[in-house]
Order: structure tokens, then C-alpha cells, then sequence
């Protein structure tokens, strides 16, 4: 029985990547260094705000260093923590499916590699009040995803074990994460990687579209 989904947040509740192109990029061209097409950022997402510093640089500089890291990072921090909603939307008929697991009993939790007061402000302006039992983005003294960590203690502050939870994700670190928690994990196709990727991180299930969660979590596609 399930009795916990826990979801990632970028790529599998609301589609972000247009946000983060958009402060990734035009924290760059502050910082003197050129754009990176939209879809590259597909790949350089899921792995938290530093690593994503790490990867805009090595591909827009080539070389850097750890105060080109933190240089970009504060200017990019400072654009995202201005207007965190922009351009973010939720996947269509995501609330729905959220809305539903809630009547049936299922609760809801949100764990992102995205920094946290981002995350609260992100989950809170697209979702209702009270929706979300738990909502943690990258915090201080817990490892960021694949580590099992987060997943692990959001379960046990709602006296869920991992056997009774789904995590849910569109990455390979979600899957990771899931997997490494002992929870079951769902692979999403409407995020930013693809079915190949999530079958190869060994995705308990794939889901085409938001409401096939509904089943997983009900059960229904039990081995």
C-alpha cells in the first residue's frame, strides 16, 4: 500500500526549464559570458544550483574557477529569488492527479535539488495551501539528491516507511534517490530526459502522463 508520493519538483510538477534558461542566461551575459541554447539546459538541471553554476561555465568558458562559480551563483540566486514564477507552469493535469491521490488517502511531499526558500516559493505559488504535507529544497545539513537522505527523513517526520512511498521524478538522480531510499519509483516523460534514461536507472514504472499515477499509487500495477 502506498501512503506517500514524494516528487521531485522541476521537470516532473512544473515545467521550469524556460525559467532556468532565462535567469541561467542572463545571469552569464551579467557576468560577461555568452548564452547556452535552451535545450542544453535539459541536461545541466537536476543536480543543484552549484553544480548547475559548474556546468553553464564549462560549457559558455571552458575554464573557470570557484569564484567564477560563486560569482554566477550570486547573480543568478539574486534574478531567480526576485521572480521566482517566471515562466513556470504547472504540467497540465498535474494538480488534478495531486487533488485526487490527497482523497485517496495518499500524502504528498515535495523533495528538490533546487535551493529551498526557491523551492517554497515555487510550490507555493502554484499550489494550494496545505496541499503538500512536506516541501524541501536544498537545504544546509542535508545531502543533496541521489543521496537517499531527504527522502528518507521527510518519511520518517510523517511515519511513513520507504516501502510504503513512491518518489517521483523525470531524472536519473531521481531515480537514484528513490531507488537508494528503498522506496518504488515512478519515471515521468513530460520533464526534461527521456524514457531511456529512467528505464537504465531502473524506474519501478514509467508514466506517460500525470493521472497513470493515480494507479501506482493505488495498487493497481502491483508485480
Amino acid at each position: 500500500m502506498i501512503r506517500l508520493c514524494i516528487f521531485d519538483l522541476d521537470g516532473t510538477l512544473a515545467d521550469t526549464l524556460g525559467s532556468i534558461a532565462g535567469f541561467a542566461n542572463q545571469a552569464l551575459r551579467r557576468c560577461g559570458w555568452g548564452e547556452i541554447p535552451l535545450e542544453e539546459y535539459r541536461y545541466l538541471v537536476g543536480n543543484g544550483a552549484d553544480q548547475l553554476m559548474r556546468g553553464m561555465l564549462k560549457r559558455a568558458a571552458g575554464s573557470f574557477s570557484e569564484q567564477d562559480v560563486a560569482r554566477l551563483r550570486a547573480v543568478y540566486d539574486a534574478l531567480y529569488e526576485a521572480d521566482p514564477l517566471r515562466d513556470v507552469t504547472p504540467y497540465p493535469g498535474m494538480l488534478q492527479t495531486l487533488q485526487q491521490l490527497k482523497r485517496q488517502g495518499c500524502g504528498l511531499a515535495v523533495l528538490s535539488n533546487k535551493p529551498d526558500n526557491v523551492t517554497q516559493a515555487v510550490v507555493g505559488g502554484m499550489f494550494p495551501p496545505g496541499l503538500f504535507a512536506r516541501c524541501w529544497g536544498q537545504r544546509e545539513g542535508v545531502p543533496r539528491k541521489p543521496s537517499p537522505e531527504g527522502a528518507l527523513r521527510i518519511a520518517q517526520e510523517l511515519a511513513v516507511s520507504p516501502a510504503e512511498c513512491l518518489y517521483i521524478g523525470d531524472t536519473c538522480v531521481d531515480m537514484q534517490t528513490g531507488n537508494s531510499a528503498g522506496m518504488r519509483t515512478v519515471g515521468v516523460l513530460w520533464g526534461f530526459r527521456d524514457r531511456k534514461e529512467l528505464e537504465e536507472n531502473h524506474a519501478w514504472r514509467i508514466a506517460a502522463a500525470p493521472e497513470e499515477i493515480l494507479r501506482f499509487a493505488a495498487g493497481e500495477e502491483e508485480e
